[in-house]
């Protein structure tokens, strides 16, 4: 069992497999792998994925530095051997060795430098959003799941994190703590995943609807009764003869 930063035992079961969790409360780089590789698969896949690398490179841990030296068709490798570790592995290999070589330059290679000292929590957003393959949500994400599971908590985190740092929600990983609360998590997911297609869709309805009522509109205007048709001008020319 691992310590949190404050000072407490951890225990984390995101990956639903204990020894991929084991390495993921131990290893600040296994965590932020598995952040980098959530997304378009399945969390557990994502977060088991750290483990599965670590053990194709023959060790029960990983290390930037030697990530970053390796050969991209070598490491790429590692990615794409079946069973694959996500649905899009050679891209992913690349943004992981990217990551890598990241925090080699501007850490040492060391993951945990990344929150270790950040004052606030905007610090640490910032940071992490410097990520190569962080965006603004998976850096927010990833600071809520700092501080809500680790125990990273520098002044203004909740407020960094944005709703995911909400106490007592289920709407991303680092709200999850065993097999219901995944499944809460889920839930959420795909309600969110249903309402935003919903939205895109009478979006794209109202488009539609404005362009016919426009066509229309500018059909009316240019039709020659709007114009005066011929007949009208004839008419008007018999009585003024």
């Amino acid at each position: 069992m691992t310590k949190s930063d404050s000072g407490k035992d951890l225990t984390l079961r995101i990956a639903q497999q204990p020894a991929a969790d084991e390495l993921l409360a131990r290893s600040p780089l296994a965590a932020l792998v598995g952040m980098l590789l959530d997304q378009q698969v399945p969390m557990e896949w994502a977060f088991t994925g750290p483990y599965t690398l670590a053990e194709r490179m023959g060790s029960d841990d990983l290390d930037a530095a030697e990530i970053a030296a390796y050969d991209p068709e070598a490491f790429t490798a590692l990615f794409t051997t079946k069973p694959a570790l996500h649905r899009y592995p050679g891209s992913m290999a690349q943004r992981v060795q990217q990551l890598c070589q990241y925090l080699v330059a501007e850490y040492g290679g060391d993951a945990s430098a990344v929150w270790r000292d950040a004052g606030t929590g905007e610090e640490l957003l910032r940071r992490l959003n410097d990520l190569p393959g962080f965006g603004t949500q998976k850096a927010q994400i990833f600071l809520a799941l700092l501080g809500k599971q680790f125990g990273v908590r520098p002044t203004g985190w909740r407020a960094a994190a944005g709703a995911y740092g909400e106490d007592g929600s289920r709407r991303s990983v680092a709200d999850i703590t065993g097999p219901e609360s995944l499944a809460e998590v889920r839930a959420y997911k795909q309600e969110a995943k249903a309402a935003a297609k919903a939205a895109k869709a009478e979006k794209a309805t109202k488009a539609t609807k404005a362009t016919k009522t426009a066509k229309a509109t500018k059909t009316a205007k240019g039709s020659p009764k709007a114009k005066g048709s011929p007949k009208a001008k004839g008419s008007a020319k018999a009585k003024g003869s």
